[in-house]
Protein backbone atom coordinates (compact mmCIF):
# COMPACT_ATOMS: atom_id res chain seq x y z
CA UNK A 1 0.00 0.00 0.00
CA UNK A 2 1.34 3.44 -0.97
CA UNK A 3 1.79 5.71 2.01
CA UNK A 4 0.40 9.24 1.73
CA UNK A 5 3.04 11.92 1.58
CA UNK A 6 3.31 13.96 4.76
CA UNK A 7 2.33 17.60 4.25
CA UNK A 8 5.45 18.64 6.17
CA UNK A 9 7.81 16.34 4.27
CA UNK A 10 10.73 17.82 2.31
CA UNK A 11 9.03 16.71 -0.92
CA UNK A 12 5.89 18.68 -0.06
CA UNK A 13 7.87 21.82 0.78
CA UNK A 14 9.86 21.41 -2.42
CA UNK A 15 6.66 21.17 -4.44
CA UNK A 16 5.34 24.36 -2.86
CA UNK A 17 8.60 26.14 -3.66
CA UNK A 18 8.29 25.01 -7.27
CA UNK A 19 4.78 26.47 -7.45
CA UNK A 20 6.03 29.71 -5.95
CA UNK A 21 9.08 29.78 -8.22
CA UNK A 22 7.04 29.38 -11.41
CA UNK A 23 4.59 32.06 -10.29
CA UNK A 24 7.49 34.38 -9.44
CA UNK A 25 9.02 34.00 -12.90
CA UNK A 26 5.72 34.98 -14.51
CA UNK A 27 5.36 37.96 -12.16
CA UNK A 28 8.88 39.15 -12.96
CA UNK A 29 8.13 38.96 -16.67
CA UNK A 30 5.08 41.18 -16.10
CA UNK A 31 7.05 43.99 -14.41
CA UNK A 32 7.35 46.14 -17.60
CA UNK A 33 3.67 45.64 -18.45
CA UNK A 34 0.75 48.01 -17.94
CA UNK A 35 0.05 49.40 -14.48
CA UNK A 36 -2.82 51.52 -13.20
CA UNK A 37 -2.89 54.71 -11.13
CA UNK A 38 -2.78 52.43 -8.07
CA UNK A 39 0.99 52.29 -8.56
CA UNK A 40 1.15 56.05 -7.96
CA UNK A 41 -1.35 55.72 -5.10
CA UNK A 42 0.90 53.33 -3.21
CA UNK A 43 4.05 55.25 -4.11
CA UNK A 44 2.49 58.38 -2.63
CA UNK A 45 1.55 56.44 0.51
CA UNK A 46 5.21 55.47 0.80
CA UNK A 47 6.07 59.17 0.63
CA UNK A 48 3.42 60.15 3.18
CA UNK A 49 4.47 57.59 5.78
CA UNK A 50 8.17 58.27 5.20
CA UNK A 51 8.11 62.09 5.07
CA UNK A 52 5.43 63.02 7.59
CA UNK A 53 4.96 62.27 11.28
CA UNK A 54 2.22 59.81 12.14
CA UNK A 55 -0.09 62.60 13.27
CA UNK A 56 -0.31 63.97 9.70
CA UNK A 57 -0.72 60.77 7.69
CA UNK A 58 -4.50 60.88 7.38
CA UNK A 59 -4.62 64.67 6.95
CA UNK A 60 -2.21 65.01 4.05
CA UNK A 61 -3.72 66.26 0.78
CA UNK A 62 -0.55 66.82 -1.23
CA UNK A 63 -2.01 64.50 -3.84
CA UNK A 64 -5.55 63.47 -4.70
CA UNK A 65 -4.52 59.94 -3.67
CA UNK A 66 -5.00 60.40 0.04
CA UNK A 67 -4.31 57.60 2.52
CA UNK A 68 -7.58 55.72 3.10
CA UNK A 69 -6.54 52.26 4.31
CA UNK A 70 -6.50 51.21 8.01
CA UNK A 71 -3.43 51.87 10.18
CA UNK A 72 -1.76 48.45 9.85
CA UNK A 73 -1.52 48.97 6.10
CA UNK A 74 -0.11 52.45 6.73
CA UNK A 75 2.49 50.84 9.01
CA UNK A 76 3.21 48.35 6.23
CA UNK A 77 3.83 51.22 3.82
CA UNK A 78 6.05 52.84 6.44
CA UNK A 79 8.05 49.60 6.68
CA UNK A 80 8.53 49.50 2.89
CA UNK A 81 9.55 53.17 2.92
CA UNK A 82 12.70 52.28 4.88
CA UNK A 83 14.00 50.37 1.86
CA UNK A 84 12.72 52.61 -0.96
CA UNK A 85 15.33 55.42 -0.49
CA UNK A 86 18.09 52.84 -0.80
CA UNK A 87 16.88 52.27 -4.36
CA UNK A 88 15.83 55.82 -5.28
CA UNK A 89 15.27 58.69 -2.78
CA UNK A 90 12.71 60.31 -5.08
CA UNK A 91 10.30 57.41 -4.51
CA UNK A 92 9.51 58.74 -1.03
CA UNK A 93 9.76 62.48 -1.78
CA UNK A 94 6.41 63.97 -0.83
CA UNK A 95 6.34 66.76 -3.43
CA UNK A 96 8.97 66.03 -6.07
CA UNK A 97 7.93 62.41 -6.21
CA UNK A 98 4.40 63.15 -7.45
CA UNK A 99 3.62 61.03 -10.53
CA UNK A 100 7.16 59.64 -10.38
CA UNK A 101 7.45 56.89 -13.00
CA UNK A 102 11.13 56.03 -13.08
CA UNK A 103 12.03 52.38 -13.67
CA UNK A 104 13.60 52.27 -10.21
CA UNK A 105 10.25 53.12 -8.62
CA UNK A 106 8.29 50.67 -10.75
CA UNK A 107 10.71 47.81 -10.13
CA UNK A 108 10.85 48.47 -6.39
CA UNK A 109 7.09 48.48 -6.01
CA UNK A 110 6.53 45.50 -8.28
CA UNK A 111 9.13 43.41 -6.45
CA UNK A 112 7.73 44.44 -3.07
CA UNK A 113 4.41 42.88 -4.10
CA UNK A 114 6.17 39.70 -5.22
CA UNK A 115 8.08 39.41 -1.95
CA UNK A 116 4.97 40.08 0.12
CA UNK A 117 3.32 37.14 -1.66
CA UNK A 118 5.50 34.89 0.48
CA UNK A 119 2.88 35.32 3.17
CA UNK A 120 0.24 34.05 0.74
CA UNK A 121 2.36 30.94 0.18
CA UNK A 122 2.53 30.41 3.93
CA UNK A 123 -1.22 30.83 4.29
CA UNK A 124 -1.88 28.35 1.50
CA UNK A 125 0.58 25.88 3.00
CA UNK A 126 -1.05 25.99 6.44
CA UNK A 127 -4.54 25.77 4.94
CA UNK A 128 -3.79 22.67 2.88
CA UNK A 129 -1.33 20.70 5.01
CA UNK A 130 -3.98 18.19 6.10
CA UNK A 131 -5.28 17.52 2.58
CA UNK A 132 -4.34 14.60 0.38
CA UNK A 133 -1.49 15.41 -1.98
CA UNK A 134 -3.65 15.71 -5.12
CA UNK A 135 -6.19 18.01 -3.47
CA UNK A 136 -3.40 20.04 -1.89
CA UNK A 137 -1.71 20.56 -5.25
CA UNK A 138 -4.99 21.63 -6.83
CA UNK A 139 -5.59 24.30 -4.20
CA UNK A 140 -2.05 25.53 -4.75
CA UNK A 141 -2.81 25.84 -8.47
CA UNK A 142 -6.02 27.79 -7.85
CA UNK A 143 -4.50 30.21 -5.33
CA UNK A 144 -0.78 30.57 -6.07
CA UNK A 145 -1.39 30.62 -9.82
CA UNK A 146 -4.62 32.59 -9.55
CA UNK A 147 -5.04 34.62 -12.75
CA UNK A 148 -7.17 37.13 -10.85
CA UNK A 149 -4.34 37.84 -8.44
CA UNK A 150 -1.93 38.17 -11.36
CA UNK A 151 -4.20 40.73 -13.01
CA UNK A 152 -4.98 42.74 -9.89
CA UNK A 153 -1.62 42.63 -8.07
CA UNK A 154 1.01 42.19 -10.74
CA UNK A 155 -0.51 44.07 -13.67
CA UNK A 156 -3.06 46.55 -12.31
CA UNK A 157 -1.01 46.80 -9.06
CA UNK A 158 -2.14 46.20 -5.51
CA UNK A 159 -1.09 44.21 -2.42
CA UNK A 160 -3.89 41.65 -2.17
CA UNK A 161 -1.79 38.48 -2.06
CA UNK A 162 -0.37 38.83 1.42
CA UNK A 163 -3.76 39.99 2.72
CA UNK A 164 -5.33 36.78 1.46
CA UNK A 165 -2.55 34.99 3.31
CA UNK A 166 -3.98 36.40 6.55
CA UNK A 167 -7.50 35.39 5.52
CA UNK A 168 -6.48 31.83 4.66
CA UNK A 169 -4.62 31.51 7.96
CA UNK A 170 -7.68 32.71 9.84
CA UNK A 171 -9.98 30.26 8.07
CA UNK A 172 -7.48 27.44 8.56
CA UNK A 173 -7.20 28.04 12.31
CA UNK A 174 -10.98 28.08 12.70
CA UNK A 175 -11.28 24.86 10.67
CA UNK A 176 -8.73 23.26 13.02
CA UNK A 177 -10.67 24.35 16.10
CA UNK A 178 -8.10 27.00 17.08
CA UNK A 179 -10.72 29.70 17.47
CA UNK A 180 -8.62 32.29 19.32
CA UNK A 181 -5.93 32.25 16.67
CA UNK A 182 -8.53 32.42 13.91
CA UNK A 183 -10.21 35.41 15.53
CA UNK A 184 -6.85 37.10 16.14
CA UNK A 185 -5.80 36.68 12.50
CA UNK A 186 -9.09 38.10 11.26
CA UNK A 187 -8.83 41.10 13.59
CA UNK A 188 -5.33 41.79 12.24
CA UNK A 189 -6.65 41.47 8.68
CA UNK A 190 -9.37 44.06 9.36
CA UNK A 191 -6.71 46.49 10.55
CA UNK A 192 -4.90 46.00 7.24
CA UNK A 193 -7.93 46.35 4.95
CA UNK A 194 -11.39 47.12 6.26
CA UNK A 195 -13.14 45.82 3.13
CA UNK A 196 -12.74 42.32 4.59
CA UNK A 197 -15.17 43.32 7.35
CA UNK A 198 -18.13 41.95 5.37
CA UNK A 199 -17.37 38.54 6.90
CA UNK A 200 -17.25 39.96 10.45
CA UNK A 201 -20.87 38.91 11.26
CA UNK A 202 -20.02 35.32 10.32
CA UNK A 203 -16.94 35.38 12.54
CA UNK A 204 -18.88 36.91 15.41
CA UNK A 205 -21.72 34.38 15.30
CA UNK A 206 -19.41 31.43 14.75
CA UNK A 207 -17.01 32.32 17.58
CA UNK A 208 -19.87 33.15 19.93
CA UNK A 209 -21.49 29.76 19.34
CA UNK A 210 -18.41 27.59 18.86
CA UNK A 211 -15.80 29.10 21.18
CA UNK A 212 -17.96 30.73 23.87
CA UNK A 213 -20.11 27.69 24.56
CA UNK A 214 -20.06 25.67 27.80
CA UNK A 215 -22.38 27.45 30.19
CA UNK A 216 -22.84 31.03 31.33
CA UNK A 217 -19.68 31.39 33.44
CA UNK A 218 -17.34 29.60 31.06
CA UNK A 219 -18.94 31.25 28.05
CA UNK A 220 -18.59 34.73 29.53
CA UNK A 221 -14.97 34.05 30.46
CA UNK A 222 -14.16 32.91 26.94
CA UNK A 223 -16.02 35.85 25.44
CA UNK A 224 -13.95 38.16 27.65
CA UNK A 225 -10.71 36.57 26.47
CA UNK A 226 -11.77 36.79 22.83
CA UNK A 227 -12.88 40.39 23.27
CA UNK A 228 -9.61 41.30 24.96
CA UNK A 229 -7.64 39.91 22.01
CA UNK A 230 -9.69 41.85 19.48
CA UNK A 231 -9.47 45.05 21.54
CA UNK A 232 -5.69 44.61 21.86
CA UNK A 233 -5.30 44.28 18.09
CA UNK A 234 -7.42 47.35 17.37
CA UNK A 235 -5.66 49.28 20.13
CA UNK A 236 -2.30 48.52 18.51
CA UNK A 237 -3.65 49.74 15.17
CA UNK A 238 -5.73 52.75 16.13
CA UNK A 239 -4.31 53.63 19.55
CA UNK A 240 -1.69 56.12 18.28
CA UNK A 241 -4.35 57.96 16.29
CA UNK A 242 -6.68 58.05 19.28
CA UNK A 243 -3.80 59.51 21.26
CA UNK A 244 -3.34 62.27 18.65
CA UNK A 245 -7.10 62.93 18.55
CA UNK A 246 -7.38 61.86 14.92
CA UNK A 247 -9.66 58.83 15.06
CA UNK A 248 -12.57 60.68 13.43
CA UNK A 249 -10.35 61.74 10.54
CA UNK A 250 -9.13 58.17 10.09
CA UNK A 251 -12.73 56.88 9.99
CA UNK A 252 -13.74 59.58 7.48
CA UNK A 253 -10.89 58.58 5.19
CA UNK A 254 -11.66 54.87 5.47
CA UNK A 255 -15.39 55.24 4.79
CA UNK A 256 -15.88 57.96 2.15
CA UNK A 257 -19.57 57.37 1.55
CA UNK A 258 -19.67 60.39 -0.74
CA UNK A 259 -18.38 58.12 -3.47
CA UNK A 260 -20.89 56.75 -5.93
CA UNK A 261 -22.87 53.54 -5.70
CA UNK A 262 -20.62 51.89 -8.27
CA UNK A 263 -16.96 52.10 -9.13
CA UNK A 264 -15.66 53.56 -12.40
CA UNK A 265 -16.14 50.18 -14.09
CA UNK A 266 -19.40 48.72 -12.84
CA UNK A 267 -18.63 45.66 -10.77
CA UNK A 268 -20.80 42.73 -11.90
CA UNK A 269 -23.33 42.83 -9.09
CA UNK A 270 -27.01 43.48 -8.42
CA UNK A 271 -26.71 47.24 -8.89
CA UNK A 272 -25.79 46.78 -12.54
CA UNK A 273 -29.31 45.50 -13.19
CA UNK A 274 -30.79 48.29 -11.07
CA UNK A 275 -28.91 51.00 -12.99
CA UNK A 276 -29.74 49.51 -16.39
CA UNK A 277 -33.40 49.19 -15.37
CA UNK A 278 -33.41 52.85 -14.31
CA UNK A 279 -31.91 53.96 -17.60
CA UNK A 280 -34.24 51.70 -19.57
CA UNK A 281 -37.38 53.02 -17.86
CA UNK A 282 -36.21 56.61 -18.29
CA UNK A 283 -35.58 55.98 -21.99
CA UNK A 284 -39.02 54.51 -22.54
CA UNK A 285 -40.77 57.28 -20.62
CA UNK A 286 -39.01 59.92 -22.72
CA UNK A 287 -40.16 58.10 -25.86
CA UNK A 288 -43.74 58.38 -24.60
CA UNK A 289 -43.34 62.11 -24.08
CA UNK A 290 -42.60 62.28 -20.37
CA UNK A 291 -40.12 64.90 -19.22
CA UNK A 292 -37.46 62.82 -17.46
CA UNK A 293 -34.36 64.88 -16.67
CA UNK A 294 -31.00 63.22 -17.05
CA UNK A 295 -29.01 62.85 -13.81
CA UNK A 296 -26.33 65.50 -13.45
CA UNK A 297 -23.89 63.21 -11.65
CA UNK A 298 -22.70 59.79 -12.70
CA UNK A 299 -23.14 56.54 -10.82
CA UNK A 300 -19.40 56.28 -10.26
CA UNK A 301 -16.58 58.14 -8.68
CA UNK A 302 -13.10 56.97 -7.89
CA UNK A 303 -12.56 60.15 -5.92
CA UNK A 304 -14.78 61.44 -3.14
CA UNK A 305 -17.78 63.38 -4.43
CA UNK A 306 -21.56 63.59 -4.20
CA UNK A 307 -23.54 60.36 -4.40
CA UNK A 308 -25.24 59.81 -7.74
CA UNK A 309 -29.02 60.22 -8.20
CA UNK A 310 -31.18 57.98 -10.40
CA UNK A 311 -33.48 59.24 -13.11
CA UNK A 312 -36.59 57.23 -12.15
CA UNK A 313 -35.95 54.56 -9.52
CA UNK A 314 -35.44 55.43 -5.83
CA UNK A 315 -32.01 56.66 -4.83
CA UNK A 316 -29.81 54.04 -3.18
CA UNK A 317 -28.00 55.08 -0.01
CA UNK A 318 -25.15 53.37 1.85
CA UNK A 319 -27.62 52.36 4.56
CA UNK A 320 -29.80 50.66 1.95
CA UNK A 321 -26.90 48.56 0.74
CA UNK A 322 -25.91 47.76 4.33
CA UNK A 323 -29.39 46.44 5.10
CA UNK A 324 -29.50 44.40 1.90
CA UNK A 325 -26.14 42.80 2.66
CA UNK A 326 -27.33 41.83 6.14
CA UNK A 327 -30.61 40.44 4.79
CA UNK A 328 -28.77 38.37 2.19
CA UNK A 329 -26.35 37.17 4.85
CA UNK A 330 -29.01 36.32 7.45
CA UNK A 331 -29.69 32.70 6.31
CA UNK A 332 -25.98 31.94 6.65
CA UNK A 333 -25.84 33.56 10.08
CA UNK A 334 -28.86 31.57 11.22
CA UNK A 335 -27.31 28.34 9.96
CA UNK A 336 -23.99 29.18 11.62
CA UNK A 337 -25.81 29.87 14.90
CA UNK A 338 -27.55 26.49 14.81
CA UNK A 339 -24.66 24.46 13.42
CA UNK A 340 -21.27 26.11 14.10
CA UNK A 341 -19.27 23.53 12.15
CA UNK A 342 -15.53 24.20 11.62
CA UNK A 343 -15.60 22.42 8.27
CA UNK A 344 -18.21 24.88 6.94
CA UNK A 345 -16.43 28.08 7.91
CA UNK A 346 -14.70 28.57 4.54
CA UNK A 347 -18.06 28.31 2.77
CA UNK A 348 -19.68 30.77 5.15
CA UNK A 349 -16.88 33.32 4.77
CA UNK A 350 -16.97 33.05 0.97
CA UNK A 351 -20.75 33.42 1.00
CA UNK A 352 -20.47 36.54 3.16
CA UNK A 353 -18.11 38.12 0.65
CA UNK A 354 -20.47 37.14 -2.16
CA UNK A 355 -23.30 38.99 -0.40
CA UNK A 356 -21.06 42.03 0.07
CA UNK A 357 -20.00 41.92 -3.57
CA UNK A 358 -23.55 41.67 -4.89
CA UNK A 359 -25.26 44.24 -2.70
CA UNK A 360 -22.50 46.42 -1.21
CA UNK A 361 -21.74 50.12 -1.71
CA UNK A 362 -19.08 51.24 -4.21
CA UNK A 363 -17.81 47.73 -4.78
CA UNK A 364 -14.65 47.29 -6.80
CA UNK A 365 -14.57 44.59 -9.46
CA UNK A 366 -11.39 43.34 -7.75
CA UNK A 367 -13.51 42.24 -4.76
CA UNK A 368 -14.51 39.10 -6.69
CA UNK A 369 -11.20 37.69 -5.42
CA UNK A 370 -12.71 37.72 -1.93
CA UNK A 371 -15.08 35.05 -3.22
CA UNK A 372 -12.83 32.91 -5.41
CA UNK A 373 -9.81 32.64 -3.09
CA UNK A 374 -11.64 31.19 -0.02
CA UNK A 375 -13.74 28.94 -2.27
CA UNK A 376 -10.55 27.40 -3.64
CA UNK A 377 -10.34 25.54 -0.31
CA UNK A 378 -13.84 24.18 -0.90
CA UNK A 379 -13.49 23.38 -4.60
CA UNK A 380 -11.79 20.02 -3.97
CA UNK A 381 -14.35 18.73 -1.47
CA UNK A 382 -16.92 17.36 -3.92
CA UNK A 383 -17.79 17.07 -7.58
CA UNK A 384 -20.53 19.69 -7.32
CA UNK A 385 -18.15 22.11 -5.60
CA UNK A 386 -15.62 21.66 -8.38
CA UNK A 387 -18.19 22.41 -11.10
CA UNK A 388 -19.33 25.53 -9.28
CA UNK A 389 -15.77 26.73 -8.71
CA UNK A 390 -14.85 26.17 -12.36
CA UNK A 391 -17.67 28.44 -13.51
CA UNK A 392 -17.11 31.04 -10.79
CA UNK A 393 -13.37 31.22 -11.39
CA UNK A 394 -13.81 31.84 -15.10
CA UNK A 395 -16.46 34.52 -14.48
CA UNK A 396 -14.37 36.19 -11.76
CA UNK A 397 -11.31 36.28 -13.98
CA UNK A 398 -13.21 37.56 -17.00
CA UNK A 399 -14.86 40.32 -14.97
CA UNK A 400 -11.35 41.70 -14.33
CA UNK A 401 -10.52 42.05 -18.04
CA UNK A 402 -11.54 45.74 -18.24
CA UNK A 403 -8.83 46.57 -15.70
CA UNK A 404 -6.24 45.75 -18.36
CA UNK A 405 -7.42 47.64 -21.41
CA UNK A 406 -4.25 48.37 -23.40
CA UNK A 407 -3.86 46.48 -26.67
CA UNK A 408 -0.39 45.11 -25.96
CA UNK A 409 -1.65 43.30 -22.85
CA UNK A 410 -4.60 41.66 -24.61
CA UNK A 411 -2.72 38.44 -25.51
CA UNK A 412 -1.67 38.15 -21.84
CA UNK A 413 -5.29 38.38 -20.70
CA UNK A 414 -6.83 36.00 -23.20
CA UNK A 415 -4.15 33.45 -23.97
CA UNK A 416 -2.26 33.27 -20.69
CA UNK A 417 -4.83 34.00 -18.04
CA UNK A 418 -8.22 32.76 -19.20
CA UNK A 419 -8.96 31.23 -22.56
CA UNK A 420 -5.90 29.03 -22.73
CA UNK A 421 -3.93 28.21 -19.60
CA UNK A 422 -6.32 28.91 -16.73
CA UNK A 423 -9.42 27.21 -18.11
CA UNK A 424 -7.55 24.25 -19.54
CA UNK A 425 -5.49 23.83 -16.38
CA UNK A 426 -8.59 23.86 -14.18
CA UNK A 427 -10.27 21.33 -16.46
CA UNK A 428 -7.36 18.91 -16.27
CA UNK A 429 -7.04 19.41 -12.51
CA UNK A 430 -10.66 18.58 -11.81
CA UNK A 431 -10.63 15.74 -14.33
CA UNK A 432 -7.69 14.22 -12.44
CA UNK A 433 -9.52 14.61 -9.13
CA UNK A 434 -12.77 13.18 -10.50
CA UNK A 435 -11.76 10.76 -13.27
CA UNK A 436 -14.32 9.20 -15.58
CA UNK A 437 -15.26 6.10 -13.61
CA UNK A 438 -18.68 4.54 -13.12
CA UNK A 439 -18.96 3.04 -9.65
CA UNK A 440 -21.49 0.80 -7.94
CA UNK A 441 -21.90 -0.52 -4.44
CA UNK A 442 -18.50 -1.94 -3.75
CA UNK A 443 -17.51 -2.76 -7.32
CA UNK A 444 -16.96 -1.38 -10.81
CA UNK A 445 -19.22 -2.32 -13.71
CA UNK A 446 -18.88 -1.82 -17.41
CA UNK A 447 -20.60 1.06 -19.18
CA UNK A 448 -22.89 -1.39 -20.91
CA UNK A 449 -24.12 -2.94 -17.69
CA UNK A 450 -24.39 0.44 -15.96
CA UNK A 451 -26.75 1.76 -18.62
CA UNK A 452 -29.12 -1.20 -18.57
CA UNK A 453 -32.63 -0.52 -17.26
CA UNK A 454 -33.71 -2.10 -14.04
CA UNK A 455 -37.10 -3.58 -13.27
CA UNK A 456 -38.53 -0.11 -12.58
CA UNK A 457 -37.34 1.29 -15.89
CA UNK A 458 -34.49 3.37 -14.45
CA UNK A 459 -31.70 3.82 -17.02
CA UNK A 460 -28.93 3.04 -14.53
CA UNK A 461 -28.82 0.66 -11.61
CA UNK A 462 -26.77 1.77 -8.67
CA UNK A 463 -24.19 3.42 -10.86
CA UNK A 464 -23.95 7.17 -11.16
CA UNK A 465 -21.63 9.49 -13.03
CA UNK A 466 -18.87 10.70 -10.78
CA UNK A 467 -16.53 12.36 -13.25
CA UNK A 468 -15.98 16.06 -13.90
CA UNK A 469 -18.25 17.28 -16.68
CA UNK A 470 -20.16 20.53 -17.03
CA UNK A 471 -23.85 20.56 -17.90
CA UNK A 472 -25.21 22.18 -21.04
CA UNK A 473 -26.33 25.31 -19.16
CA UNK A 474 -22.83 25.95 -17.82
CA UNK A 475 -21.28 25.24 -21.22
CA UNK A 476 -23.73 27.61 -22.90
CA UNK A 477 -23.00 30.34 -20.36
CA UNK A 478 -19.24 29.99 -20.83
CA UNK A 479 -19.72 30.11 -24.58
CA UNK A 480 -21.54 33.38 -24.00
CA UNK A 481 -18.35 34.78 -22.44
CA UNK A 482 -16.64 34.24 -25.80
CA UNK A 483 -19.53 35.94 -27.58
CA UNK A 484 -19.46 38.98 -25.26
CA UNK A 485 -15.69 39.31 -25.62
CA UNK A 486 -15.85 38.93 -29.41
CA UNK A 487 -18.44 41.69 -29.60
CA UNK A 488 -16.50 44.08 -27.38
CA UNK A 489 -13.10 43.57 -28.97
CA UNK A 490 -13.93 43.07 -32.65
CA UNK A 491 -17.56 43.50 -33.71
CA UNK A 492 -18.43 46.67 -31.78
CA UNK A 493 -15.51 48.75 -33.16
CA UNK A 494 -16.20 47.42 -36.68
CA UNK A 495 -19.99 47.86 -36.69
CA UNK A 496 -20.53 50.87 -34.40
CA UNK A 497 -17.18 52.61 -34.37
CA UNK A 498 -17.17 55.33 -31.70
CA UNK A 499 -20.90 55.06 -31.01
CA UNK A 500 -22.09 53.74 -27.64
CA UNK A 501 -18.57 53.41 -26.19
CA UNK A 502 -20.00 52.27 -22.84
CA UNK A 503 -21.76 49.23 -24.33
CA UNK A 504 -18.88 46.67 -24.26
CA UNK A 505 -18.13 47.32 -20.59
CA UNK A 506 -21.82 47.31 -19.71
CA UNK A 507 -22.26 43.94 -21.42
CA UNK A 508 -19.31 42.48 -19.51
CA UNK A 509 -20.71 43.77 -16.22
CA UNK A 510 -24.22 42.48 -16.88
CA UNK A 511 -23.12 39.10 -18.19
CA UNK A 512 -20.70 38.46 -15.35
CA UNK A 513 -23.34 39.67 -12.87
CA UNK A 514 -25.54 36.81 -14.04
CA UNK A 515 -22.76 34.34 -13.23
CA UNK A 516 -22.02 35.90 -9.83
CA UNK A 517 -25.74 35.91 -8.99
CA UNK A 518 -25.95 32.23 -9.87
CA UNK A 519 -22.95 31.58 -7.62
CA UNK A 520 -24.67 33.43 -4.76
CA UNK A 521 -27.81 31.31 -5.08
CA UNK A 522 -25.78 28.10 -5.42
CA UNK A 523 -23.68 28.87 -2.34
CA UNK A 524 -26.78 29.73 -0.30
CA UNK A 525 -28.45 26.47 -1.28
CA UNK A 526 -25.28 24.53 -0.45
CA UNK A 527 -24.96 26.15 2.99
CA UNK A 528 -28.59 25.42 3.81
CA UNK A 529 -28.49 21.71 2.89
CA UNK A 530 -25.12 20.97 4.54
CA UNK A 531 -24.86 20.43 8.27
Amino acid sequence: MKLQESPRSPASITQLLWFFGIATVVKLLLIPAYYSTDLEVHRHWLAITHSLPLGQWYYDETSEWTLDYPPFFAYFERFLSFFAPLIDPWIVHLHHGLSYKADSSIYFQRISVIVSDLFLQYGVHISTRNLASLKRNLVWVFVIWSPGLLIVDHLHFQYNGFLFGWLLLSISFLAQGRDLMGGFMFAVLLCFKHLFAVAAPVYFVYLLRHYCRGGLVRGFARLSVLGAIVVAVFAAAYGPFVYHGQIQQVIRRMFPFGRGLCHAYWAPNFWVFYIVLDKGIAFLLRKFGFDIPSPVASFTGGLVGDASPFAVLPRITPMTTFIMVLLALSPCLFKTWRYPRPRLIARSVAYAYTCGFLFGWHIHEKASLHISIPLALVAVESLEDSKHYFLLSVVSCYSLFPLIYEAQEYPIKVLLLLLLLHTILMWFCFSALFPKIIGTKGSLQSDKKATQSDSKGISRTAAEKQWFELGWVAKSYLLGVVVVETWGQFLHPYLLGDKLPFLPLMLISMYCAIGISYSWIWQLKRIIILS
